[in-house]
């Protein structure tokens, strides 16, 4: 297990604490910016500014371009995460309030677990299959306290599950080119690549910034500078820096920031059910990262030999290497 200084975890911390704030206010951006801009649009106008501010950063430190090994990462977390996620998400939270986006949303590190489990080569414990089906039970509460009569609610919680699903294959695609790019490089060109994707949205852009007040064009804005430019590759650094499993976890402090934050600006706050299926998501999470306990050696039991306590103490270190 490679050791990682204290003060590396400490900025990883750091970085990853800057992330979930500026996402919980996305939620609350998109929304409010949602009003004025079509889904497609929004992403398009949030990516092109992310996209300027990146490539401004790289100009002032000099950043090439990412070594050939990355790209397919890069590429694929583009696609899915910037691109995809992004138009899913805010046609999703043109049906739900922000508070139940981010909510059905953080289902994705769960699905994050499972995917760097099956491409990563991650452990997937059964306690972790258990905390998976706690939280799909979750989301399935959210889902149902959110739906209306003519169904348009429950199609905003599909919408942001399938944004949750665009998140966690961005991510793990992500964690391998982070291996040969630096987390500047990783973001900038994800970003790029989103954008390109959403290029035949730049009409409806076009149009509707025309027309839109303008509120809705700085929120969109500061959604390209903050959480996309600066928050994403704050979460690149930090997911450089350890597991994929456990950088997803940390994005269960978003939902209820994103409550709190709806709340102040949207006066949205989600009813006590949904609130019930969102602690059961929370809930689901703090069983898939619980560990068994060790029993303690009892005075009087057998001393194991010393070829014996190598290979145990051989085999307890592999498995705390494979779990971090």
């Amino acid at each position: 297990m490679m050791h990682i200084p204290r003060r590396t975890e400490l900025l990883a911390a750091g970085a990853a604490a800057v992330t979930v704030v500026l996402w919980a206010s996305a939620f609350v951006s998109i929304r409010s910016a949602g009003g004025a801009y079509s889904p497609g649009a929004l992403a398009l106008g949030r990516l092109l500014a992310g996209v300027l501010t990146l490539g401004l950063i790289c100009l002032v430190r000099r950043e090439g371009w990412p070594p050939r090994a990355s790209w397919r990462g890069i590429a694929v977390s583009g696609v899915l995460w910037f691109g995809c996620y992004m138009v899913v998400l805010n046609w999703g939270e043109r049906e739900v309030d922000a508070g139940t986006a981010a909510l059905v949303v953080n289902v994705g590190p769960l699905l994050i677990a499972l995917l760097s489990a099956r491409f990563l080569g991650d452990g997937l414990p059964p306690r972790l299959l258990a905390g998976m089906a706690v939280s799909f039970a979750g989301a399935a509460i959210v889902g149902l306290s959110m739906s209306s009569g003519d169904g348009s609610s429950l199609l905003g919680v599909v919408l942001c599950l399938l944004a949750a699903v665009g998140y966690a294959g961005g991510v793990v695609a992500q964690k391998p080119a982070l291996g040969t790019a630096s987390a500047l490089q990783v973001t900038t060109f994800g970003c790029l690549v989103g954008a390109l994707l959403c290029l035949p949205f730049a009409g409806q852009l076009v149009h509707e910034a025309a027309q839109a007040p303008v509120s809705a064009t700085l929120n969109m804005v500061y959604l390209g500078v903050f959480p996309t430019a600066l928050a994403f590759t704050t979460w690149a650094y930090a997911l450089a820096r350890t597991t994929a499993g456990r950088m997803g976890a940390t994005t269960y402090a978003v939902p209820a920031l994103v409550v709190l934050m709806s709340w102040l600006a949207l006066d949205e706050v989600p009813g006590p059910l949904t609130l019930a299926g969102g602690a059961l998501c929370l809930a689901g999470v703090a069983v898939s990262r619980s560990r068994r306990r060790r029993r303690p050696v009892s005075d009087g039991a057998d001393v194991p030999s010393k070829t014996s306590h190598q290979k145990t103490s051989g085999g307890e270190n592999l498995q705390a290497g494979g779990s971090r």
